[in-house]
């Protein structure tokens, strides 16, 4: 086997490790000692101070901060933004507000946010509240008509005021719902030192039709940012892509056909880009796609095309167990094919779903850690394996959190242009800001593109990931936290926890105890998951002919 297999292999063996085994090598490569964490610490907890000093909250993070994943009104509004603008008719979109809106106490957010648009839409909302109120029996008979009245003349008034509120709320994720009008938008903030990677909403496409929209949005993207362009891959705007666009069956299971239609596709984006020489960075999507996009991405890496040319770049989610494999993997083949690459560490936007399907499907193991401070170890870990190695690879750190940032500084060394931090459009504005007056590092700001009727996978995944108690985005605006636990190192929680597994997130196979063990499934267009049921096939059919 090539060194390429070997760690391909190894890849696929994290499968069978169990978290705690996995964390325990994590703690074994992360290379800050007690005096460099505490330090770090102290750092991030100066920073979070002079955040939280400034308040200067985006809309986003004051809405956040008001209504987060732990209350009542704030999951009632996820599931409206994420079903709302993709529900055809009248009658259906009066049940969901109704549904989602009534049962809740809007009255406990008035006047609370900093955020005079948030207290604006937290007025909207009670009142919508009151009118859609059930009539109790025991009103009068005019009260009960003049109610119903003014419920039905309402209704028209309320579904336009949320379907627009809901709107405003997706504005705030998405720079532009054209290209053209992304580029425009962008220039205030390129002005201040900012430079922006382009992401064209549109995702899983589920027909031929589908795909080749996207790939002609992309295409289109391309040509829009070229004409602007020309700093250099660094520099220069860039453009995110999403393979599942390309292309309705990207799956495992249908690997010849990826490989004879999709692949085509992202190398003629590819080549665009090098010619613009500007930078396209492949995201990463759901775990069971992984190893399928490997073999995608070995075969650009071995196009010799544009040998000058080091603006590929690939996403690497710290969540997934996989992570550092992965890494290794990429620093082979950057040396095997001799080629220079981008590599986007983020920490991940599908651990709900990724959760939850592994219990579905009664799967061996999760493919993502348990605990956030895990997924964070793992960050750091990941993030030193990179900078060790810059001189392959172009390091870009996708991160909202002040401790991630303190400690890549450190670790990164006085050179700051040898990286780069990354941060989504309307998110972890006021950070990048004091990180780059103070210490000149490079920030790029991942903007998504398209019509609000796309954003919907996209915005709930921002809202799921930065909703949740354990978000950086939520903590900071907290002010029930200290600077000092919103800035915790995520080493020293590992290192004091108990139990590396989360005891309230059930493994698959025991979904249903104590009544029954869960059915053992495995997933298809996972490798590692189904070459066991695979070679038990093999193995039944020798035993059966023999």
């Amino acid at each position: 086997m090539s060194e390429l297999d070997t760690l391909r292999l190894k890849i696929r063996q994290r499968y069978l490790q169990t978290e705690p085994q996995i964390v325990e090598e994590l703690l074994a490569e992360q290379s800050l000692n007690d005096r460099e964490r505490e330090m770090l610490e102290e750092t991030a907890a100066e920073v979070v101070a002079q955040l939280r000093t400034a308040n200067n909250p985006t809309i986003m993070e004051s809405f956040l901060s008001e209504y987060g994943l732990s209350t009542k009104e704030g999951v009632g509004l996820m599931c409206l933004a994420e079903a709302l603008l993709r529900v055809p008719d009248a009658t259906t979109v009066d049940e969901l507000i109704a549904d989602k809106i009534e049962p809740s106490n809007w009255g406990i957010h008035l006047g609370r946010s900093s955020s005079s648009l948030v207290n604006a839409s937290t007025w909207a909302l009670m009142l919508t509240g009151r009118i859609l109120d059930d009539v109790d029996e025991a009103d009068n008979a005019p009260v009960i008509a003049l109610r119903q009245l003014i419920k039905r003349v309402g209704e028209p008034v309320v579904r336009t005021a949320v379907s627009q509120a809901m709107k405003m709320l997706g504005k705030q994720f998405v720079l532009g719902q054209t290209i053209t009008e992304a580029i425009e938008e962008a220039k205030s903030l390129e002005t201040q030192g900012y430079t922006y990677s382009y992401d064209m909403l549109g995702e899983a496409a589920r027909t031929h039709a589908d795909a080749a929209r996207y790939c002609d949005a992309y295409a289109r993207a391309i040509e829009s940012i070229a004409r602007v362009s020309g700093k250099g891959v660094t520099e220069s705007p860039g453009i995110s892509v999403k393979l599942s666009a390309l292309y309705p069956r990207y799956e495992t299971t249908h690997k010849d056909a990826v490989m004879q239609h999709l692949l085509p596709r992202i190398q003629s984006l590819v080549h665009m880009a090098a010619e613009a020489d500007i930078g396209l960075n492949i995201d990463a999507e759901e775990a069971d796609r992984l190893d399928l996009s490997l073999d995608i991405i070995e075969a650009l890496l071995a196009d010799n095309r544009y040998p000058q040319w080091h603006g590929l770049g690939i996403v690497v989610q710290a969540y997934g167990r996989r992570a550092l494999p992965v890494i290794e993997w990429l620093l082979a083949a950057c040396k095997h094919y001799n080629k220079n690459i981008m590599v986007r560490l983020v920490k991940g936007a599908y651990w709900d779903a990724e959760i939850k399907q592994a219990q579905e499907l009664g799967l061996a193991n999760f493919p993502v850690y348990t605990r956030k401070a895990v997924t964070d170890l793992s960050y750091l870990v990941c993030a030193q394996r990179l900078l060790d190695n810059r001189e392959f690879i172009y390091p870009q750190f996708a991160t909202h959190n002040a401790h991630t940032v303190s400690a890549i500084r450190y670790m990164a060394g006085g050179d700051t242009n040898s990286y780069e931090f990354q941060r989504l459009h309307g998110m972890g504005e006021s950070l990048h800001d004091h990180v780059m007056k103070q210490h000149e590092t490079r920030c790029r700001i991942y903007a998504p593109v398209g019509a609000h009727v796309d954003l919907l996978a996209y915005l709930v995944r921002r809202l799921l990931e930065n909703g949740a108690n354990s978000s950086f985005v939520n903590q900071i605006v907290n002010t029930d936290l200290s600077p000092q636990q919103v800035a915790g190192c995520p080493v020293t929680e590992v290192m004091n926890t108990r139990d590396i597994e989360h005891p309230s997130i059930v493994r698959p196979l025991h979904l249903y105890s104590p009544q029954r063990m869960n059915s053992k499934g495995y997933r298809i267009n996972d490798p590692a998951s189904v070459q066991p049921l695979l070679e038990a096939r093999e193995r039944f059919k020798q035993q059966t002919y023999d």
